[in-house]
Parts: structure tokens; C-alpha cells; sequence
């Protein structure tokens, strides 16, 4: 089969790969539609040590099952492999398991290839009024559905129902859909890539802006600097609570003075759990998570073009998804 294979900082490859072979239980899944995210990103530019060269990046996607008695049955892909029987687990808290596996980190491989396989209980059907490639993005949405979810559960009660989120990337984006799907009225991104706000404009129904001195009860950090990490902390208010969800690096920014003498809840939010993407392909599904249309589609032959144009700065959507098939 033919596969993207990272081979080193800013290097990947397309070229031909042994096929992908089902373990029992598993299904084999031709790819149709795979997204670029930020954690490839990292991998791309050498700084992700749990994914190691050479590599099948990928693990947004969505495709069609080949053979056995599912064949032809359109799905997208929950990643996250958990064992099912951990502490964790058996809490509905599966991306904490200590066993998790994710397609794109040894030992498997991703989807920026034409097959994957993954087992049964990882894949949701697709209806057919839904694309293939809206449903990859049940990865990305699910991962600001979670953070959504928590940082509303961290809120009192009392307090205003208005959020910010910090970043327009598609984990940004995702959370602030996420927010107005659960009831968040007055969401905000800051996004201060002149390309990619100019493009959201008109893509999404929030507010953009550069940068903000206003405060919020509830901040999504969607990228994970440190300067942005010092953005919540100041603008957070009293009381109020930050969802930690981007890997951007690893430390610095927060204040933690002002966090103490205000109350602010600071906690960290990773992937999801299997209910959170259930949810989020429903809501995919439904409607309720908008029209899903600001991405931009390329072939996976043209991979490395992508991450060159991402590595530069020169994308406006949030996503790009890959497609194996053009």
C-alpha cells in the first residue's frame, strides 16, 4: 500500500509500505479521509519522542471497512485503543488507561496511508448524509468536546456563561463549537494569525480577535505555549477556570501568585473518552457542530507540500485533511 512516512525532522515520504493487517477482531479500513494535526506536527518537526522515525503518522480518519461482514460499512475512527478493563477503564475514563495505544505511536502505525486497521469497538457508522471527510474530524471535535465538557463541569453555577478560547486551530475551533453546542451563548477565540482569522470569519459564527484584555470565567487554551499559558492566567477570573488542552511546550507561563489569591481551577485536558466521541459524532451527525467546512483538501501524495505549508505558516483553514484516494 502506499503510506506518508515521517523519516526524520521535516522529512516525510510517500512511497509503498507492507499492507496493514487485521488482528483478530480487528477490521481493515480503506482510508478516504485523514487530518493533519498539531501532534503531527510536532512528530514532523522532531519534537515528539513517542513517535520515533521512520512512522505512518495519521490518526483523524474515517474510511470504509474491506471485507468480512462489515465490508462497504463507511466509519470514522476513535484512535485511542484502550485494554477495557483497567481502573480507568471500567471509569469510562479511557484515555487515561495505562495501556492506551494510538494509531501514529508504536506499535501502530497511523492512517496517512490507504488501509489501517483497528477493532470493532474503536469505529462509528457513518450515515450517509454525513462525508467521509466531515467524519475525520470526529478526532479533532471530540478532543475540544472533552474540554469543553470539563472546564463547564469545573464552573459554578453561578457564574456567566462566556468562554474563551486561545487558538483558532482546529482544537480551538472544536472547543468553541463544542461550548455553543452545550449552551455557551458568548464564546471568543483568540487567534493572531492574520490568514487564519481572516479565513474564520467567515467559517464560523465567534468572534475573532488578535489578542483581548477582557476576562472570562472559562479559557480554553487550545495550544499549550507558555505565552499562552500567561494569557489565562491573566485573564482568568476570580474563580474562574482554565482547560489546559493544547502540547504546545512543555512549561512556563502560568502565574501561579494570581492563580492562588483568585481561585483559579488550572487542570490539564488530553483526548478524550469513548463516550466524549460517541457524543461528538452524533453531534457531527446531527448538525449541531455547524456545517464543518473550514478545511482544506489535499491529495496524501502531496503530503509533504502540506507540512511544508503548515511548518510556514501559510495555511488559513484549521485542518487540512489528506485524501489517499485522489
Amino acid at each position: 500500500m502506499k503510506a506518508l512516512i515521517y523519516e526524520g525532522v521535516e522529512s516525510v515520504v510517500y512511497r509503498d509500505v507492507p499492507d496493514a493487517k487485521p488482528n483478530h477482531g480487528e477490521h481493515l479500513i480503506r482510508i478516504q479521509a485523514v487530518g493533519i494535526c498539531g501532534s503531527d506536527m510536532h512528530a514532523y518537526l522532531g519534537h515528539d519522542a513517542r513517535r520515533p522515525a521512520p512512522l505512518i503518522l495519521g490518526h483523524e480518519a474515517a474510511g470504509v471497512i474491506v471485507g468480512g461482514p462489515r465490508d462497504g460499512a463507511r466509519v470514522t475512527i476513535n484512535p485511542l485503543v484502550s485494554c477495557g478493563r483497567c481502573g480507568a477503564c471500567s471509569a469510562g475514563r479511557e484515555n487515561l488507561c495505562p495501556d492506551r495505544q494510538i494509531i501514529s505511536m508504536p506499535p501502530r502505525e497511523g492512517a496517512f496511508a490507504e488501509f489501517v486497521a483497528m477493532p470493532e469497538r474503536n469505529l462509528i457508522d457513518v450515515p450517509q448524509h454525513v462525508s467521509l471527510s466531515q467524519a475525520a474530524l470526529a478526532e479533532p471535535l471530540a478532543v475540544g468536546w472533552h474540554a469543553a465538557r470539563l472546564g463547564l463541569e469545573a464552573s459554578h453555577s453561578s457564574m456567566e456563561r462566556r468562554a474563551l478560547v486561545l487558538g483558532g486551530g482546529a482544537i480551538g475551533v472544536a472547543a468553541a463549537l463544542a461550548l455553543s453546542a452545550m449552551g455557551v451563548e458568548n464564546v471568543q477565540i483568540v487567534e493572531p494569525n492574520t490568514l487564519r482569522r481572516a479565513y474564520l470569519q467567515n467559517a464560523i459564527p465567534f468572534k475573532l480577535v488578535a489578542e483581548t484584555a477582557d476576562t472570562f470565567p472559562l479559557i480554553i487554551d487550545a495550544v499549550g505555549f507558555a505565552a499562552t499559558r500567561a494569557t489565562a492566567s491573566a485573564l482568568a477570573q476570580p474563580g474562574g477556570v482554565i482547560a489546559h488542552a493544547g502540547l504546545g511546550e512543555d512549561s512556563g507561563g502560568l502565574d501561579a501568585r494570581r492563580m492562588t489569591l483568585q481561585e483559579i481551577t488550572f487542570f490539564g485536558t488530553y483526548t478524550y473518552t469513548a463516550e466524549d466521541f460517541r457524543e461528538t459524532a452524533q453531534a457531527i451527525f446531527d448538525g449541531r457542530l455547524g456545517a464543518l467546512d473550514w478545511v482544506e483538501a489535499r491529495a496524501l501524495s502531496d503530503g509533504a507540500r502540506a507540512f511544508q505549508d503548515l511548518r510556514r505558516g501559510a495555511v488559513s483553514a484549521p485542518k487540512i485533511i489528506l485524501a489517499p484516494w485522489e
